[in-house]
């Protein structure tokens, strides 16, 4: 039998139903939303990053027309050269310039790229088609399928994670897990990571319990104390340590508040003194005054904005749309013409989910700070233009799709 062809069968699909109109509705939502409240959080500062905010959104918009009637399939065919293009990327960024004690960016002059969040694109699609022209069946025959995976992310994880930013590294393993997942590899892989996974966090947990000591010890560290990250077996940086010992342990890091759990703190009071219907578009103390940092508010920490002057019913309306984006994904994923097409779907969903749990809870102070953005309502370009480039991909998986359900 001749393998079905998604060009054909979309002949097949009534002209109304070729697009999911749900979608670029809820993103035109969230980048409306996401300029008011990005204007409002710079408001007090006289920050314009609004205005820019718009030009991403419209160069995000274009994109997604674009990519949206592309074949999905022709990005398997090209995979393998944007993921080496952005390995180059993430090599050139070592060369860029240092903000915040980090190398992220190549600098254009004019706009700055950070190649890590294009590499998250870069990876899933190049994951994917491995796995779609890789054997599946049992351990011994899907290996080779798991090695290749391994190889392609192991590899971007690595150069991100000296970059440093440990948040985007830890949106990688979600992704290809999601990716193994939907071509059906054995459970007994499964069970064996989810046993690495558990040592793994127990060697994290003795770090963090030396780290502890080693803190109690050496209150305030002069300059002939060795650091922490010196002589321990783990590549950690010792502020990557303080924030997750701040979340896990906050009256031990930070227990006067006015050091690494700052953030944390004033982001739970902007969110529990937004109540109902919030305080009033502009009308946010925390931003306002600053003690939601400026350099945060309008990015990592824009939920907490969103929060505090819309309240519940603003910050409901934010997850609810992120939400249906997010379960959209799945939808698409379901009736996709072939595993590459169910892959893309399912590795977008993962990653704004992750980008999602990851930035709201740590604004409500249920999972560490780690500096992910929150997709199209944090500032930030590269990001954002990314999310639409991978939801035209999903879209496209859409109209190329194998029946109407």
């Amino acid at each position: 039998m001749r393998k079905s062809d998604p060009l054909e069968q979309d002949s097949l699909i009534p002209e109304e139903t070729k697009w999911d109109w749900l979608t670029p509705l809820c993103l035109l939502g969230l980048c409306l939303m996401s300029i008011i409240f990005i204007h409002s959080a710079q408001a007090f500062g006289g920050g314009n990053y609004w205005k820019m905010q718009i030009l991403w959104s419209v160069i995000g918009f274009s994109l997604y027309a674009v990519v949206s009637v592309i074949n999905y399939q022709l990005w398997m065919r090209y995979a393998h050269i944007f993921y080496f293009l952005v390995i180059i990327g993430l090599l050139l960024v070592f060369g860029g310039p240092m903000i915040y004690g980090a190398r992220r960016w190549i600098d254009f002059g004019l706009f700055k790229v950070q190649p890590s969040e294009i590499a998250k694109w870069s990876t899933m699609i190049f994951g994917a088609s491995l796995l779609a022209r890789s054997k599946v069946g049992d351990m011994q025959d899907s290996l080779r399928g798991i090695l290749k995976v391994a190889a392609c992310f192991a590899l971007p994880m690595f150069l991100i994670f000296l970059q440093p930013d440990l948040g985007s590294t830890l949106v990688f393993p979600p992704i290809a897990f999601s990716l193994l997942y939907v071509a059906r590899m054995p459970t007994k892989f499964f069970i064996s990571t989810f046993v690495v996974f558990v040592v793994l966090l127990g060697l994290l947990g003795f770090d963090l319990f030396n780290y502890y000591q080693y803190k109690l010890e050496n209150p305030k560290p002069s300059d002939a104390v060795v650091a922490y990250e010196d002589s321990s077996l783990l590549p950690l940086k010792d502020y990557q340590r303080k924030r997750i010992l701040t979340f896990v342990a906050p009256e031990v890091e930070d227990p006067q508040g006015v050091g690494s759990n700052w953030n944390r703190i004033q982001a739970l009071i902007a969110v529990a003194t937004g109540g109902i219907s919030g305080k009033g578009l502009g009308e946010g103390m925390q931003a306002k005054l600053g003690y939601l940092p400026t350099a945060v508010a309008h990015n990592d920490f824009i939920f907490a904005v969103i929060a505090e002057e819309s309240g519940l019913l603003g910050g409901s309306l934010a997850i609810g749309m992120l939400s249906l984006v997010v379960f959209g994904c799945l939808r698409v994923a379901a009736q996709a013409a072939d595993r590459f097409g169910s892959m893309l779907a399912v590795g977008v969903s993962v990653l704004l989910m992750t980008h999602i749990f990851i930035n709201v809870g740590m604004t409500i102070g249920i999972t560490p700070i780690t500096g992910l953005p929150l997709p199209f309502l944090s500032y930030g370009g590269s990001f954002m233009v990314v999310c639409f480039l991978m939801l035209g991909m999903v879209q496209s998986v859409f109209r190329y799709r194998k029946s109407v359900l």
